[in-house]
């Protein structure tokens, strides 16, 4: 029988970090973690570079294929045992890798192995170093994500640390985009460990997520009348005029002080430049730092989108939910001042951030497991061709998700 440590016990063991983060702050480095961290970097940064050399945006099998054989052979290595879970209805497979120890601890890994960038990305964009930042699409959402997590795994077998219960790795195949079987696998693991560090990229101030806002798709359906736009453009009832006027004052319905956003994305209308369109479509993307807000979102749409400009046309909205908000806890400031103690071994500070990006993590804190999110690398100018990661972060990285793992295994 296998004795899962209860959450309440977590929680108080992590209280105690509170007290001793000023201690942790002054205290030496763990020198063997640091020496296998600094060691592995060079080994990791080519690991991340095969990684981003092959296109894997969300949906495209083969690419994802590779990242995720790429993955398993080196989990593989560390002694991880693999169980793959189909992403249907796309060809597609999470990754479960699961490593057993002897302590009590159950803690949970999750990183996401596709990107934003279309096939093609990657060849136009390789792989390479500049001035200390490596770039290429996905490097640091979320290849370097998989690399810290692959490599911290390494440092703690080269110690042969086995001080918890169960380390499980997830690696998620569409968290870009979001899929009914990601949700759910995410939940369901999440409720069977104690502790959540979430391997998204570290954020360019050098910190960890302590928040994240919910996303969701506002949609707006217009319908109007054809007519010839040069022989009788009266007779028709424009509906790209109409989802215009829609996206101006529907595009209003933010809020700044609550942290809300809608912005419009993604318009379609018409395919014949002489023929009136009948049909438009606009889409939204919505932010909420509180589920509330979602709910006020949908019923002003609905409200606001009734003061139409053109008469006699029919204008339908709606509101997609994604991913929850995913909120401070005193839960998740507890696991913050434990990793600023830990960064502070090596002479680093640790910021604490907030993010408007949606994620995994969002899923495990909805089910109340604590979690702390932002352990990938270091780096900037995310879901842009521009996107990097910092290189002198990888090895600093690596030492903190290892000794995070140990921190969070140690009985109390």
């Amino acid at each position: 029988m296998t004795f899962s440590f209860p959450r309440s016990l977590l929680a108080a063991s992590l209280g105690l970090s509170l007290a001793l983060t000023a201690v942790n702050a002054c205290a030496e480095p763990h020198k063997q973690v640091l020496a296998d961290a600094e060691q592995y970097q060079p080994e990791a940064l080519k690991l991340l570079e095969r990684l981003v050399n092959i296109d894997s945006g969300s949906g495209y099998e083969p690419g994802l294929k590779q990242v995720s054989d790429i993955a398993i052979d080196e989990l593989k290595k560390i002694g991880a045992t693999i169980e793959l879970v189909p992403n249907t209805p796309e060809k597609s497979n999470h990754v479960l890798a699961t490593l057993k120890g002897t302590g009590k601890a159950k803690i949970l890994l999750m990183a996401h192995m596709d990107t934003v960038f279309k096939e093609g990305s990657a060849a136009e964009r390789p792989f390479h170093i500049k001035d200390g930042r490596a770039y290429g699409p996905g490097v640091m959402d979320d290849k370097g994500g998989i690399v810290a997590g692959i490599y911290a795994l390494k440092v703690l077998k080269n110690l042969d640390f086995k001080d918890y219960a169960q380390i499980t790795f997830l690696l998620d195949a569409s968290e870009e985009t979001g899929s009914d079987v990601a949700t759910d696998l995410i939940k369901k693991t999440a409720k069977q460990h104690d502790v959540t560090l979430n391997l998204e990229p570290g954020r360019p101030a050098d910190g960890l997520v302590v928040w994240r806002k919910g996303s969701a798709t506002a949609l707006v359906e217009v319908k109007g009348k054809a007519a010839h736009a040069g022989v009788a453009p009266e007779l028709g009832r424009n509906a790209a005029m109409e989802a215009a006027h829609q996206i101006l004052q529907l595009g209003k319905l933010g809020d700044e002080a609550k942290k809300t956003t809608i912005n419009f994305t993604v318009l379609k209308a018409g395919d014949r430049t002489n023929v009136i369109p009948d049909q438009a479509t606009a889409k939204a993307d919505v932010r909420a730092a509180v589920p509330e807000e979602f709910d006020r979102i949908e019923k002003d749409l609905a409200r606001v989108s009734q003061d139409k400009l053109i008469a006699e046309t029919e204008v339908k909205t709606s509101l997609q939910r994604g991913l929850p908000p995913m909120p401070q806890t005193a839960e998740s400031d507890r696991l913050m001042a434990m990793a600023q103690g830990i960064y502070g071994e090596i002479g680093r500070k640790l910021t604490e951030e907030g993010s408007g990006g949606a994620a995994d993590a969002s899923l495990s804190a909805g089910v109340g497991t604590p979690t702390l999110d932002g352990f990938g690398i270091v780096g900037g100018n995310i879901h842009t061709p521009g996107e990097y990661a910092e290189v002198a972060s990888v090895a600093p990285r690596i030492y903190l998700l290892s000794r995070m793992i140990m921190e969070l295994a140690k009985p109390r």
